[in-house]
């Protein structure tokens, strides 16, 4: 064993040991959708008196903290998004209505003097009390004609209105607020005020002033008001004198307010005014079980995709692919751990995520063996580690380029991504990274140690690499030309692509309410409820615009325009009078506001995948290859979503994160195509570069079906026992696969062969061999050979 393998099998044992540990020691991070519970984004409003910028939003943040843990939600979240939105998280809360309710309340608070009645003009212009005069005009709003300086007109407690004077204090000068019960007065639940020393003595002059007037008189009182609504307006007792007022601690708020009433005002008032105004512009609720069956579903999905991955890749390379197969459980063990040591959320489409990149680290291990396979049939002469060298030295060219164009996509989904799509995209990106070190350090150590084995070396049939495999085989035998006619296949193409854009524009594309704006609740009901009476209900009780489906084993899934949490609750009665017991399962609420944004984001995400890939294309490449690989992406991401269009899937953010998923794969199969096309060219820089092309394609077939027969044992098990949730994401990810492992070669390839007939660019030099020195060619040594000779 030399000095290098022992040096990544030390690495790899390291490695293992690390992940093991924490993998026994730390628990996973689970998003909402796992755990259940709901998930809220909050978009501040610029005040009169605030702009809603990143300090003013990082001081609302922290009034809503205090509120939100008043209310014993447990290790509830609130970070900052962005310079303006905020984001909550409340686990195990089912029913938001309560927490939405104290969220988006402002909290305005504020102490005023009364000035009597509401008066309003009388067709003269003498101010009159309302319905004093019977000609008092028509239609006039009480508080008219008063001065400007002067305060709002609100109605009291027993619905007259009054008019105020300006504020006088407002909540921020209030120390400390208590709901108390008061049994001696029998005032019941009343919420006690403490003043700050400044506004203390504002206090006491306010109510001084309130008591100079006689008793029974409204001016007497003072008006308590909390977010434009009279909460309390008492009158100033009349033990009080005139000017003298009462101290700030005696200070008390009645209004025939419940227990809970009286705490929730107090966590308001002690809390603080929201410093901005804020809107719900996203509510997402998902109950317990769901996310349960997720992972669940999942983890079946992830074991049984895995296994028959490991049992494809040994039958194909025999003893070497067993060994890539424990290099995959490494990989599945090194993601896992990386993914927990760094506190990475894990959401259902992050799972999904490391799901499939269980299928897709195979990748790297393919490229190695049937390169490793080549070298071994052009160099009979060759021991097994040596062709193993060569083919982990000749595959690392298309292994690097192709990981790259994955970590792009993956960059982007997090990026320009939202809520969980931002974990699928970190998923991918941990994945690929402990892809590329299970492939290139465990797997290539198991390998080297295997190859070094006389018994291995000796026995052809058992290390899975001394043939050149079936399909290589057929291929060589049969040499078809495949690039004879590159323009019939770029026809075929152009037909695909026209059935695609004929159901975008017949069917037309089905966005979900994460694009559209409006709310998506799925219920689960004691009784079985078909669509039509689930329908003849809600109409009857007020939703006649809502859409009405299945979803999953009998559920029903209803989207609605805007819909708030009353709203939400009245719709969940009416389905419940017909189906029993009704639970919520899963509740999305988008604001117009966001879908608009989101869409339109979602288009960048989309322009931003392809020039950055057609960057990177340009630069590894020649700009012919570039284009046509671009050209064949943007082929697979309109065929998807056509096919989506036809079937009538829904198109939101799952879906587009298996759409930049599918990019990337795409662009991934293309760049092994074309390094491959440039290094044979190189070598024969005189030969037609159709004969080359086809020579590259043949030559990397068996690659590319040995890869995505991977990917698609866990797209299969994902699709049939993931459930709802990942159906479509699987379904998705399965039809672009498919699409891109095509396009790859039939539309990529053809499209820069026609291109390349208009270049003018010369063939790509060959690389210098890192044994030619001052024009001496010095043969590289097998690592084996001490160099002694007989």
């Amino acid at each position: 064993m030399t000095r290098a393998t022992t040096v990544r099998a030390v690495l790899a044992a390291a490695v293992l040991l690390v992940s093991v540990l924490i993998t026994l020691t730390m628990s996973p991070r689970l998003g909402l959708d796992l755990q259940g519970g709901t998930r809220m984004v909050l978009q501040a409003k610029d005040s009169d008196t605030a702009k809603a910028d990143r300090e003013s939003t990082d001081r609302t943040l922290e009034v809503l903290r205090q509120r939100i843990d008043s209310l014993g939600v447990a290790e509830p979240t609130l970070t900052r998004s962005g310079e303006d939105r905020i984001i909550v998280e409340l686990p195990d809360v089912q029913d938001p209505r309560k927490a939405a309710e104290v969220i988006g309340r402002t909290a305005q608070l504020s102490f005023h003097a009364v000035q009597g009645p509401a008066t309003a003009p009388n067709e003269d212009g003498a101010d009159t009390e309302p319905g004093a005069e019977p000609g008092s005009k028509p239609g006039a709003e009480p508080g008219a004609g008063r001065s400007p300086d002067a305060g709002p007109t609100l109605p009291d407690e027993q619905g007259r209105a009054l008019d105020l004077g300006p504020a006088r204090l407002s909540g921020a000068g209030v120390k400390d607020a208590t709901a108390v019960f008061d049994a001696q007065q029998g005032a019941g639940w009343t919420v006690s005020l403490d003043f700050h020393k400044a506004a203390g003595r504002d206090w006491t002059r306010l109510t001084g002033e309130a008591a100079c007037h006689p008793v029974q008189d409204d001016r007497r009182r003072v008006a308590i008001v909390l977010d434009q609504q009279i909460i309390s307006s008492p009158q100033v007792s009349p033990s009080v004198g005139c000017n003298a007022g009462l101290p700030s601690g005696s200070t008390q708020i009645t209004g025939s307010f419940s227990a809970d009433e009286a705490r929730e005002l107090a966590l308001l008032i002690k809390g603080g005014a929201l410093p901005l105004p804020v809107e719900i512009v996203e509510q997402r609720t998902v109950g317990p079980t769901l996310g349960a069956a997720a992972i669940d579903a999942s983890a079946r999905a992830a074991l049984i995709g895995a296994a028959a991955t490991a049992l494809f890749i040994t039958v194909v390379y025999r003893l070497f692919g067993a060994l890539a197969a424990v290099a995959l459980a490494a990989y599945g063990l090194i993601s896992y751990a990386a993914l927990v040591a760094l506190g990475v959320t894990l959401t259902l489409p992050g799972l999904a995520g490391f799901v499939l990149a269980i299928g897709m680290a195979v990748d790297a291990n393919v490229l190695v063996f049937e390169r490793a396979r080549e070298e071994h049939t052009q160099h009979p002469g060759r021991s097994l580690r040596s062709s193993l060298i060569a083919g982990f030295r000749g595959a690392w060219s298309a292994v690097a380029d192709s990981n790259v164009t994955t970590l792009i996509a993956a960059g982007l989904l997090f990026f320009l991504g939202s809520g969980p799509v931002k974990g699928f995209g970190v998923t991918l990106a941990i994945g690929v990274l402990a892809s590329m070190f299970s492939a290139l350090v465990i797997a290539r150590a198991l390998t080297e140690i295997a190859a070094g084995s006389r018994f291995v070396g000796d026995y052809r049939g058992v290390n899975g690499i001394s043939g050149p495999g079936r399909v290589r085989t057929w291929l060589t035998r049969r040499d078809p030309q495949l690039m004879r006619s590159p323009r019939r296949w770029l026809l075929i193409s152009s037909a695909l692509v026209a059935v695609a854009v004929l159901g975008i524009l017949v069917r037309g594309v089905n966005l979900g309410v994460e694009f559209t704006g409006g709310r998506l609740v799925e219920y689960s009901t004691s009784r079985p409820v078909d669509v039509e009476r689930a329908r003849t209900a809600l109409a009857g009780a007020g939703f006649g615009d809502a859409e009405v489906t299945t979803a999953g084993a009998g559920d029903l899934s209803v989207r609605t325009g805007k819909l708030d949490n009353d709203g939400e609750h009245a719709l969940r009665a009416a389905l419940a009078e017909e189906g029993g017991k009704t639970t919520k399962v899963r509740d999305e609420l988008i604001g117009p506001s966001l879908g608009d944004e989101l869409r339109r984001n979602a288009l960048i995400a989309l322009g931003i995948a392809v020039l950055v890939q057609l960057a990177y294309l340009a630069v590894r490449f020649r700009w012919t290859f570039a284009v046509a690989a671009v050209g064949a992406l943007v082929h697979d991401v309109i065929v998807l979503v056509g096919a989506f269009a036809w079937l009538g899937r829904t198109v939101d953010g799952i879906f587009l994160a298996a759409l930049l998923t599918v990019i990337g794969y795409s662009v991934n199969d293309s760049v092994v195509v074309f390094d491959r096309v440039r290094e044979l060219w190189a070598k024969a820089r005189r030969r037609p570069v159709a004969e080359v092309a086809n020579r590259a394609v043949l030559q990397t077939v068996p690659r590319t079906l040995n890869t995505g027969m991977g990917a698609l044992f866990i797209l299969t098990a994902l699709a049939v026992l993931g459930g709802d949730s990942l159906a479509d994401f699987a379904l998705a990810l399965l039809i672009g696969i498919c699409v891109g492992t095509y396009s790859s070669v039939m539309t990529a390839v053809p499209a820069a062969l026609v291109l390349e007939r208009s270049s003018k660019a010369p063939p790509p030099a060959r690389k210098r061999s890192p044994g030619r020195r001052s024009g001496t060619r010095t043969a590289r040594r097998d690592p084996l050979d001490n160099g002694a000779r007989v």
